[in-house]
């Protein structure tokens, strides 16, 4: 552990925590902090905080009511024995260990452990199947796999030479398998500094996939660890708070929220597992703990705003929405009944969260804020290459921030892609108003034209949503002989509501009473949303599936507003 780096870093969290509520003054003071030739935030933050504390660092409850409780001090010497043990067994500084577990304590241990090893983590969701991890082991370079008991069936197709640790009971596992729980009969001294510098590789996470094969995007040793402290600044939580964040393990988004920006605020990371999403259980669950900060995808707050709210926020304090866009609707329903606004930031895998309304901030509907403090964002004009009120949203390379990625492994021609022309390029689009508020406008590929005018599929889902019978939409071009291009929403209906011709001419209706008129809805088909494996709805596929029905069939629950005359102009 070097004091001297851990001060520095804890300094630059404190100047964040101390103007949580003064935007202005965190972007003008906020620099990151020089740390050295040397830093592993594993050892310089987490060991340096946990030591001799024995407040909750970890809270784990199920569905069925039993849970868990983990001290810091408990955290951090479960991850040194779990260290010794991936060591003895192996794992060295620089080693790629590909990481698929649950939300249990042994997936936060083992991402301390591998850190404190100097060791690369590589998060990888439990939903993947055996052609999948043959990708990922393959592109990612695994020298070493963690998973569950349960799922090493799965690797048994799956070719390369690395060694395998199996979490759990492990009688029924081939003798191929090490036994992760022997590490808990350990008896070790506090992990030695690995002496990783800031430069050196710490994460590797694949992104979703939306619109492609998924890129392999590379963190360093301070760019997640070090970058998220814009992030933590974000969420507004303080030492002691209990944060819950409601993410799936083996995404960026897990790694922001449930791991790296609580325990940057020395705050408990709070986990409810379920096996199906309720949403009074949820809120029970929050109450009950007495959760503090929240953070939720757009999808759970759809569906909470669907539920029985009256029964209040219980101990919230600050609320946030990240992922995808939030729809104003469903900021205004939670601010009419708990009288707290959901805050809603912009973030990648490539790059921790770049722009957000903060604590204490003015926050304009629609809007995502305003850029965090030391990520220099711009708004560039995709036809000129300049800056502009609107365009695609970019980072300024020129003033790279320390939470950048590294790049995209072993793919340098999208890397020369994304850094073209001085500047990162997110790939969404956003304008700015006169006061720097940031409004999205929608991926550079799911913006289109419907009779020359540009058409954002966001705005349009923001209007659907707020009709009662939409649980979900996505909007796409659907091919039209006089205006090439015409909305058309594919929608999720709430519960309650039937996929027939009447539901169908009330949202339409809606839609035209709310929208203007060259963004009117002009088809409407029921259908169950294709989404990535973390959630994301994959307009891309929507999209195809028009380009493939040009030929004027129409689909047995598509409407048209040309069915309804008194939808008719």
């Amino acid at each position: 552990m070097n004091d001297d780096t851990t001060q520095k870093y804890r300094a630059a969290r404190d100047l964040l925590q101390n103007l949580s509520t003064d935007y202005a003054r965190a972007v003008a003071e906020f620099a990151w902090p020089d740390l050295g030739d040397r830093f592993n935030w594993s050892i310089d933050w987490f060991d340096a905080v946990a030591r001799g504390v024995d407040r909750t660092a970890l809270w784990i409850v199920e569905e069925d009511g039993s849970q868990a409780r983990y001290s810091f001090d408990e955290m951090a010497c479960r991850s040194d024995q779990v260290a010794a043990h991936l060591a003895r067994h192996g794992v060295r500084r620089g080693d790629r260990v590909l990481v698929m577990l649950n939300n249990q304590v042994e997936l936060w241990e083992a991402m301390l452990a591998v850190m404190k090893l100097g060791a690369v983590v590589l998060p990888t969701t439990t939903a993947l199947g055996p052609a999948e991890l043959t990708d990922r082991v393959s592109r990612g370079g695994a020298k070493h796999v963690l998973v569950n008991a349960a799922d090493t069936g799965k690797f048994d197709s799956v070719p390369g030479d690395y060694a395998r640790f199996a979490v759990g009971e492990t009688a029924e596992v081939s003798g191929e398998w090490v036994a992760y729980r022997d590490a808990y009969a350990l008896v070790v001294p506090p992990a030695e500094h690995p002496g990783t510098a800031p430069s050196d590789p710490q994460l590797l996470y694949f992104t979703s996939g939306t619109t492609s094969r998924p890129k392999l995007v590379e963190h360093t040793q301070v760019s997640y660890p070090v970058g998220h402290l814009a992030t933590s600044f974000w969420v507004g939580a303080k030492p002691g708070d209990v944060h819950l964040n409601i993410s799936s393990p083996g995404w960026a988004k897990h790694a922001w929220s449930c791991f790296f920006a609580p325990w940057i605020a020395e705050a408990t990371i709070f986990v409810y597992n379920y096996s199906r999403f309720d949403p009074a259980a949820l809120l029970d669950r929050i109450r009950r703990a007495g959760v503090n900060t929240l953070c939720a995808p757009p999808t759970v707050w759809r569906m909470l705003i669907k539920a029985d709210l009256s029964g209040g926020p219980g101990a919230l304090r600050q609320l946030m929405s990240a992922g995808e866009p939030l729809n104003p609707e469903v900021m205004d329903q939670i601010e009419k009944v708990w009288g707290l606004t959901i805050r809603d930031g912009f973030g990648q895998t490539e790059l921790p969260l770049a722009i957000g309304n903060v604590p204490g901030m003015p926050v304009k509907p629609g809007s995502m804020g305003l850029p965090l403090p030391g990520v220099p964002i711009v708004l560039v004009d995709p036809l000129t290459g300049r800056p502009a009120d609107e365009g695609e949203i970019c980072v300024d390379l020129a003033r790279r921030p320390m939470s950048l990625m590294t790049g995209y492994s072993g793919d340098p021609e999208r890397n020369a892609e994304a850094m073209a022309g001085g500047y990162y390029h997110t790939g969404d689009v956003a304008s700015r108003d006169a006061d720097g508020y940031i409004f999205y406008i929608g991926r550079t590929d799911d913006v289109f034209k419907a009779s020359d005018y540009k058409i954002s599929p966001f705005e349009l889902e923001s209007v659907l949503i707020e009709h009662p019978a939409v649980a979900e939409a996505a909007v796409v071009p659907a091919p039209d002989e006089v205006r090439l291009a015409v909305p058309k929403a594919y929608v999720a209906l709430a519960a309650g509501y039937e996929p027939n011709e009447k539901t169908a001419f009330e949202i339409l209706r809606h839609a035209r009473e709310n929208l203007a008129p060259y963004q009117r809805v002009r088809r409407l088909e029921f259908a169950e949303l294709p989404k990535t494996i973390s959630g994301k709805i994959r307009r891309v596929e929507l999209r195809r599936r028009e380009e493939h029905a040009a030929n004027g069939e129409i689909a047995v629950t598509e409407y048209r507003d040309d069915q309804y005359p008194e939808l008719r102009r």
